[in-house]
């Protein structure tokens, strides 16, 4: 048992403090039988019961000393039972807390390589972002200067139609008879003549629509920009269409479908202006689609010219063909005969087989015969 107090440098227990009280109290009352013992017999009998009585006690005290000793030894169990069931709780919940421990690091690492590889694709897009606004910029610088921005619509024009037409179909910077140079000619064949095609952009007019923020400031802008886009019509029917020389139609290339969507959309009468004065405005996704209408018309007048080349081709075939079944019927012609004499020539060995076998037989009957005349002749004595 764990001590209650410490007295001199001894660790007194509970059962220590009960023994001393309980031999003090002994030493008491022998003390007093002892000095009442010499007064008389009366006392003496006293003296003679406190005695039994204090062997009582001894015995009691014997069996307490038991029982607490008993006590203490249950005690001490329960004591290491305790500690036992304490440190296997302590241990379970040790384990428990070490996994959940483990469990919240591997978790906590899995999160942090997540977010490691998120971070590393938001670097890569941000990257991808500085490189695509580092090209929007250069585009916006490109499409700030008018000759830039011409050459742009140009150049995106001149891919279209090398992508979609033979290399003879086409020109780039043809100068035409009365002097002026247009960006493309198509040529289209027979008597049709070669469609023109101007690049225009007007980017200026646009952005001042685009960035209007009243009413008054978007009717202007509108004003502005339906007079800049009628103005190059009116430019490409005055040096593009030449009677005799082009195409009754010619186009203006927008190398923007926002700017094409926004005139087909509010400015029906942009246009009709430019159905009127027979250009054609196309856009990048219209003009491709032209092109191809292009290319099918120059692939059937090709085959048209091709014609009599084709007709004449086609008779000689025939003669080829005609002359192949002579030759075949000549062929078969041979083989006839071939089967013929080849028949006859088997009716010719058959019969010399024949006539074979009767030779044969002819010589055996004649050899049985004049063994027979040679038998029948006598002997004759010498």
């Amino acid at each position: 048992m764990e001590p209650l107090l410490t007295f001199g440098g001894l660790d007194l227990s509970l059962v220590h403090i009960i023994l001393l009280l309980a031999f003090a109290l002994i030493g008491a009352m022998i003390t007093l039988i002892f000095s009442s013992g010499r007064k008389d017999p009366e006392s003496a009998r006293q003296a003679a019961q406190l005695r039994e009585k204090l062997l009582e006690m001894q015995a009691q005290q014997g069996e307490l000393q038991g029982r607490l000793s008993q006590f203490a030894e249950d005690s001490a169990q329960r004591d290491t039972m305790f500690r036992q069931s304490l440190d296997e709780r302590l241990s379970k919940v040790s384990e428990r807390v070490g996994k959940s421990i483990v469990d919240t690091q591997e978790r906590n690492s899995a999160n942090l390589k997540q977010l490691h590889e998120r971070l590393a694709l938001i670097d890569r897009a941000q990257k991808n972002i500085e490189t695509l606004s580092g090209e929007v910029s250069g585009l916006q610088s490109l499409l700030s200067n008018k000759q830039a921005r011409g050459a742009f619509g140009e150049k995106q024009m001149q891919d279209l139609i090398e992508t979609y037409l033979p290399p003879n179909a086409f020109s780039f910077q043809h100068t035409l008879s009365n002097g002026k140079r247009v960006d493309a000619l198509i040529h289209l064949p027979g008597e049709q003549g070669d469609v023109a095609i101007d690049s225009k952009f007007p980017m200026e007019a646009w952005r001042r629509l685009t960035e209007a923020d009243n009413t008054d400031q978007s009717t202007v802008a509108k004003r502005g920009f339906a007079a800049d886009v009628t103005r190059h019509i009116n430019d490409i029917a005055s040096k593009y269409l030449i009677f005799g020389e082009t195409h009754d139609i010619a186009m203006l290339f927008l190398p923007s479908e926002a700017v094409y969507a926004e005139l087909h959309t509010h400015f029906p009468q942009v246009i009709e202006h430019g159905f009127t004065k027979k250009v054609m405005i196309v856009s990048p996704t219209t003009f491709m689609a032209t092109l191809h209408t292009m290319r099918a018309v120059m692939r059937d007048a090709a085959m048209r010219e091709q014609a009599h080349i084709i007709q004449s081709e086609v008779g000689k075939m025939s003669k080829d063909v005609t002359r192949l079944d002579e030759r075949v019927a000549k062929l078969q012609n041979h083989f006839n005969q071939t089967t013929e004499d080849m028949r006859q020539i088997r009716i010719s060995t058959e019969k010399i087989s024949g006539r074979a076998d009767k030779i044969e037989s002819l010589e055996l009957k004649e050899r049985d015969s004049s063994t027979d005349n040679i038998a029948q002749f006598p002997k004759t004595n010498e």
